[in-house]
């Protein structure tokens, strides 16, 4: 084993952040996982210690540099002509599929690559065409995405893509970084007998998500649930409405991975940081308390009156803004004769 397979029941700390992943482990049409966070954080370990919960254990990473080819796969146009069929070259969706792919520094990628990205993490399919001869596949794959701000941002429209979005603090506390830099010495030192410790634990993981995949149709998207989940919505000014269905896809993976039967409010309220953290840009009108409502006397007398502050409007304008450039008067002082100021006015 490497230190790739640190397993995932061992990391400390991060339980919000677990919980999303295996959310996204339990329904990956939820559309990924988003991590900002500093460098330093184990983004990396968290991503990799989720695939040993799947099925494949895949473990699929992209680099920077990768072409759109190396990313969908390549068609041989050759021996599409010379023998009828379309002869293709899998790539790293293909590769990746029923495992995890993980984008390091997602920000940094060309838009239409994050764009080609999602598309195949939301539709489970990758669909390659060229000159008239296509190519389909299923690329069902958890997809983690990590950023550090600092180094750039998504546009928003690449953000409102992804899922579900959290954030790593920096700073933890001293006792979880003590006991962080323990667990990895541990794990370095003697990584089977790191693994071996953490099984039992680590079994229960991976057996608990594999309970909530096997549930999650039995679970109903229910119309109370997308009521109350819209509401919210609304409220919080999301635009567009891909947050209510990755909110109601969240909420269900969230009931299945705690052996419910159907959606309730604290499956809601468990997933709604996640699905609004990214995507919450202004409060919704209901939000804005309406101006009050004055009554015609009130009105007319608001036409009559002129603003209190009307009469020193005149005593508070700055200097220097007096008409044709000339400046406010100035006191002078009794006995020092002052040459007046030589204004040149304007035509």
């Amino acid at each position: 084993m490497t230190d790739s397979h640190f397993p995932l029941s061992a990391v400390v700390g991060a339980d919000d952040l677990k919980l999303a992943l295996c959310l996204a482990a339990i329904d990956p049409a939820i559309g990924g996982v988003l991590i900002e966070g500093p460098r330093g954080m184990a983004k990396s370990t968290l991503a990799r210690g989720l695939a040993d919960l799947l099925a494949s254990g895949t473990f699929i990473t992209l680099p920077l540099g990768a072409s759109e080819e190396r990313i969908v796969g390549t068609l041989d146009l050759d021996a599409a002509l010379g023998e009828g069929r379309a002869q293709f070259s899998p790539g790293l969706l293909a590769k990746a599929n029923g495992g995890v792919l993980y984008v390091d520094e997602v920000n940094l990628l060309p838009d239409h690559l994050v764009d080609l990205l999602l598309d195949a993490a939301a539709s489970g399919v990758n669909h390659i065409e060229r000159d008239g001869i296509s190519h389909r596949h299923a690329a069902r794959f958890v997809l983690i995405g990590t950023m550090n701000g600092e180094e750039g941002e998504l546009r928003p429209q690449l953000l409102d893509r992804f899922g579900l979005n959290l954030a790593l603090s920096g700073l933890p506390q001293p006792s979880e970084r003590a006991e962080i830099v323990r667990r990895r010495l541990a794990f370095d030192a003697d990584p089977q007998a790191f693994l071996q410790r953490w099984a039992p634990p680590q079994e229960a993981l991976r057996q608990r998500c594999q309970h909530a995949r096997e549930q999650l149709q039995q679970v109903p998207l229910d119309d109370a649930a997308l009521n109350a989940i819209s509401q919210r919505c609304f409220d919080a000014g999301v635009d567009g409405l891909r947050a209510d269905l990755v909110w109601l896809r969240a909420a269900r993976a969230h009931a299945a991975w705690r052996g419910s039967p159907q959606i309730d409010i604290e499956d809601i309220e468990a997933v709604a940081e996640f699905v609004l953290r990214h995507r919450q840009r202004h409060p919704s009108p209901a939000a804005t308390p309406p101006a009050p409502q004055q009554s015609p006397q009130q009105q007319s007398q608001a036409a009559q009156s002129p603003p209190p502050d009307a009469e020193s409007s005149a005593d508070n304008q700055p200097q220097g803004e007096g008409q044709w450039g000339e400046l406010p008067a100035q006191p002078q002082s009794i006995g020092i004769r002052r040459e007046p100021p030589r204004w040149t006015k304007k035509p």
